[in-house]
């Protein structure tokens, strides 16, 4: 090899760690905006003299606006091309923070409001990225990145309280913090700006014309995507209330919560590992699904002695089914535009779907009184998205669906059906 040949390879070679480590970091910025939030509402409400509903706005504000921008995100994608996308989104992200955390409640929620459009517009731009950037390691960098945002959504509620009260930032201090992994963020970004390449129009006018939301199999992906996500987000509020009421402290159903989060990590990382290298993700999305039903059938038991096999059940469901469907934007696609396409409305849905589960499930708990119907809910959900989880793991193309073109990979290499 040749001094120039030897230059471009180490080229090559910073170009990609570079954009490795872009990629984590914005994944890593993806949750603690939110998740930082909860451990603080009680400081927050006390300080600004907010209503328990106000309070709620707080952590269903972003949701909606996932919702919101979600479809909108891949056109700006298609217009500006997704680094530099991604980059003016980290911009608002971080001016999110800022305003968030001044000193009115009217800028709290304009705030809120921001850096949850600001944050769907990387949810749904991501997954193109790395189809775009990574197309034979999919699964690889898909689980890469679910795993820097589950373990940066597991830090920031732990260390929410720590900052505000045991140093003495108070809670705007606490929340305003996340600028500085935002701020270092958009700095490793720049380099990216120079690759704005924008989707080659003759591969995507053939999805637009196909219409992706009468595509059946893009619903099943958009369903397995909601559905987890409503999981989630009910869990997440509702979790520490059910066993608390079950007959255990207020530290230990906490802690129950942050073990199921962390159990979650290692499911984040290697669901999308393994189900890259099958022909087809069907059985995958039926066990994931199956985690939930069974942890989540099991919370109906009033008995604690199992409370932890549950809990752990609940917490391998979250992780593998979130990374299985970020995956499947990359796999039921045909190229990066397509991926955020298929992300932009399954993330706009499924959005939708978690912003209106917690509420529904404390609803359901309001007219029973009891946790067996609210309960008996979420085991519902999970078995509609066991069905839907087995359509979207068929080896199909979601535009080559509304064509009729059968199982994509029986007549390509696996590793080719992605260049």
């Amino acid at each position: 090899m040749n001094h120039n040949q030897t230059k471009k390879a180490a080229s090559f070679k910073r170009k990609h760690i570079l954009i490795i480590l872009g990629i984590m970091l914005l994944a890593a910025n993806l949750r603690p905006a939110l998740t930082s939030v909860g451990p603080l509402v009680s400081s927050i409400r006390g300080d600004l003299h907010l209503s328990n509903s106000a309070a709620g706005l707080i952590t269903t504000l972003p949701l909606i606006a996932f919702a919101v921008m979600s479809p909108l995100a891949p056109k700006l994608g298609k217009k500006f091309g997704n680094e530099r996308a991604l980059f003016a989104a980290l911009i608002f992200l971080i001016l999110g923070l800022l305003v968030r955390s001044s000193a009115s409640s009217s800028l709290l929620f304009i705030g809120t409001a921001v850096l949850g459009l600001a944050i769907a517009v990387c949810n749904v731009l991501l997954p193109g990225l790395i189809k775009q950037q990574f197309s034979e390691k999919v699964g690889l960098m898909t689980g890469i990145y679910t795993t820097a945002m589950g373990c940066f959504a597991a830090l920031a509620s732990g260390v929410s309280v720590p900052l505000a009260h045991g140093l003495g930032f108070g809670w705007r201090g606490s929340l305003v913090c996340w600028t500085v992994l935002a701020a270092v963020t958009a700095i490793i970004w720049m380099p990216q700006l120079r690759n704005h390449d924008k989707p080659n129009q003759k591969t995507t006018n053939r999805g637009e014309a196909g219409g992706l939301w009468r595509s059946p199999l893009a619903w099943q992906v958009t369903l397995f995507m909601g559905l987890q996500s409503l999981g989630f987000y009910v869990t997440v509020a509702w979790l520490p209330v059910i066993l608390h009421d079950r007959g255990l402290s207020v530290t230990t159903a906490g802690w129950m919560l942050s073990l199921l989060q962390f159990i979650s990590v290692p499911a984040n990382f290697l669901m999308p590992i393994i189900a890259d290298r099958l022909p087809h993700q069907k059985w995958l999305a039926a066990i994931t699904s199956c985690f939930y039903i069974f942890g989540f059938g099991g919370l109906m038991i009033s008995s604690t002695s199992l409370v932890l096999v549950w809990v752990v059940l609940i917490g391998l469901g979250q992780g593998s089914a979130i990374s299985l469907a970020l995956l499947l934007f990359g796999l039921r696609t045909q190229n990066a535009q397509q991926a955020s396409e298929l992300s932009g409305m399954a993330q706009s849905i499924g959005y939708l779907l978690a912003a209106v589960g917690p509420f529904l499930f404390g609803f359901l708990r309001d007219l029973t009184h009891t946790w067996v119907m609210p309960l008996s809910f979420l085991v519902i959900t999970s078995v509609i998205m066991l069905i839907s989880g087995i359509g979207a793991g068929r080896n199909k193309y979601v535009w080559a669906d509304s064509a009729g073109d059968e199982d994509h990979r029986n007549t390509v290499n696996y590793s080719d059906a992605y260049k």
